[in-house]
């Protein structure tokens, strides 16, 4: 019932709203073809659509269609405008102004202004729980037209930031209604949410850019399974789905795979109490991994090798990948002391003690169990033993101090970097796995306080340089996003997808077009 429930309501929800077959659909005179997109129930925003309480600056960053946003990020994953016309920052890092366009209006007719995203800032520093927004002091409207930005410390990164954030109208915020009725600037409208099962959207008809070639998008919040069954019923245009489903056929859909930063990669703690401790054994790790064969035997061949968190951005390091060399890994363990036993496990001279591993996933996540299962598969030909265990989130931050753990991370700003590698003042090491480098931390330090955004993207490869080859971690693959689209649907050319199969594909959906 769980499977057939969730279908049944999208088949409701369709039918109240026009949606017939493809046959049958016939679009108002002088409107296009409404669209129908299933996204994982996961993407549906709990706090529904407010920036304040995370829309767009969440885990599964995005741009927040609903409301407008200062900058963007361009196909290169460089900074663009959108309402900003020019920055500066000023030469301790400390201020930045922003010229906002002129003639922009809200939904409701009221005009946007520099106070409106003034009042933004100072609304989502003082109420998200979602994002870190400590780098900010206060933002100032000093006219209409212009915003400036008091930092708390130097941030060369804000761009990224205002890229996702969508500015709320101040003459119309009211916390506790506007995420189900949000007033935005966008390229679209919310016309109806229905908790749990849809929302849609309708273009901006006073929007200051080009109009919205798809003027209605209906997305549809749904289990894995369900959205298959969507497909397969041709009661969805667009629908995510996964590895496991992309080697059928579907009649009157091809499958669109998407490039990724959303990697998958083992924390390899630095204690005492773990033979990760040893550097030989953390580099006879990184390069004793086939991590193309990871691909084809867990990901179906959707994927690419992960060698940073940072895959394919700007501030990307070629100095992080290296090549599969199984042979040279094994005679690095022999080398620094490990040969193998007699049961092939090594072993640590005549003290016996056994090369060994827990390698932790989490419980329900079965691409993460299937590459820790591969990646275990593949030590032991190395000669290191490795078993497995699942755990919850309850505990997986804890035993990831202890033991390697499968993480998923990757974002649409150097940030991520930052926060995985750098040492956390209160735990003494880096946040997600205790390892700790005064050298990386100085050099990351030293990008987020550059005050020139292209500058900063070398600081960030000079930092990636000092870790690799400290190897406190081992990237696996990034997992490409995959979709059924619809014959005769035209998706528009897409970024680097980030972690999270979420909202992501449609941030450019009005450039989609129905083909004839």
């Amino acid at each position: 019932m769980k499977k057939t429930i969730p279908i049944l309501l999208a088949l409701l929800l369709l039918a109240s709203c026009g949606r017939g077959s493809e046959s049958g659909f016939s679009p108002e005179p002088g409107r296009s073809r409404p669209l129908t997109v299933v996204l994982p129930a996961t993407s549906e925003p709990a706090a529904g659509f407010d920036p304040a309480f995370g829309w767009g600056v969440g885990e599964h960053v995005h741009e927040p269609l609903i409301q407008s946003t200062l900058t963007v990020t361009n196909p290169d994953l460089t900074i663009g405008y959108d309402l900003a016309t020019a920055m500066e920052v000023s030469g301790d890092g400390l201020t930045w102004t922003v010229d906002i366009r002129e003639g922009v209006k809200f939904t409701d007719g009221e005009p946007l202004t520099a106070q409106d995203v003034a009042f933004t800032y100072n609304t989502v520093k003082n109420t998200s729980s979602v994002n870190d927004f400590t780098m900010l002091d206060r933002a100032e409207a000093v006219n209409d037209y212009t915003v400036v930005f008091h930092m708390a410390r130097p941030f060369s990164i804000w761009p990224y930031t205002m890229a996702v954030v969508g500015i709320l109208p101040e003459h119309a915020y009211d916390p506790a209604n506007y995420g189900s009725n949000p007033i935005g600037s966008g390229r679209y409208m919310l016309k109806r949410w229905d908790r749990g099962q849809q929302a849609i959207l309708e273009s901006n008809p006073d929007y200051y850019g080009p109009q919205p070639r798809i003027e209605q998008v209906s997305i549809l919040f749904m289990e894995e399974d369900a959205a298959f069954l969507a497909v397969q019923a041709g009661q969805a245009d667009l629908a995510y789905t996964s590895a496991p489903y992309a080697g059928q056929a579907v009649d009157g859909f091809s499958l669109l795979s998407v490039r990724t930063v959303d990697n998958r990669g083992v924390n390899l703690p630095v204690t005492m109490s773990s033979p990760t401790m040893e550097l030989p054994v953390r580099q006879a790790i990184n390069m004793g991994i086939d991590r193309q064969r990871m691909i084809d035997h867990v990901l179906n061949g959707h994927g690419t090798p992960a060698y940073s968190v940072c895959d394919g951005m700007p501030w990307y390091s070629p100095v992080n990948e290296v090549e599969y060399d199984p042979e040279g890994a094994k005679a690095l363990l022999d080398e620094w002391g490990w040969p193998a036993g007699p049961d092939g496990i090594r072993v640590r001279g005549a003290s016996g003690m056994k090369l060994s591993l827990t390698i932790y996933y989490i419980v329900g996540d079965s691409v993460r169990q299937g590459l820790a299962a591969e990646l275990a598969n593949q030590l032991r030909e190395l000669g290191i033993q490795a078993d497995l265990k699942g755990v919850g989130w309850d505990t997986a931050y804890d035993d990831a101090l202890f033991n390697p753990l499968v993480w998923g991370w990757g974002a649409h700003t150097p940030m991520e970097l930052y926060n995985i590698y750098h040492t956390d003042p209160e735990l003494g090491t880096a946040r997600y796995s205790p390892y700790s480098c005064e050298m990386t931390d100085s050099l990351l330090d030293a990008a987020l306080a550059c005050t020139d955004l292209e500058e900063s993207y070398s600081l960030w490869r000079q930092a990636q340089e000092e870790i690799a080859g400290d190897v406190p971690w081992v990237w696996l693959v990034n997992v490409d996003h995959l979709y059924w689209v619809r014959d005769g649907l035209r998706v528009a050319e897409q970024k680097i997808h980030p972690h999270g199969h979420g909202w992501s594909i449609v941030n450019n959906v009005d450039r989609w077009e129905w083909g004839a």
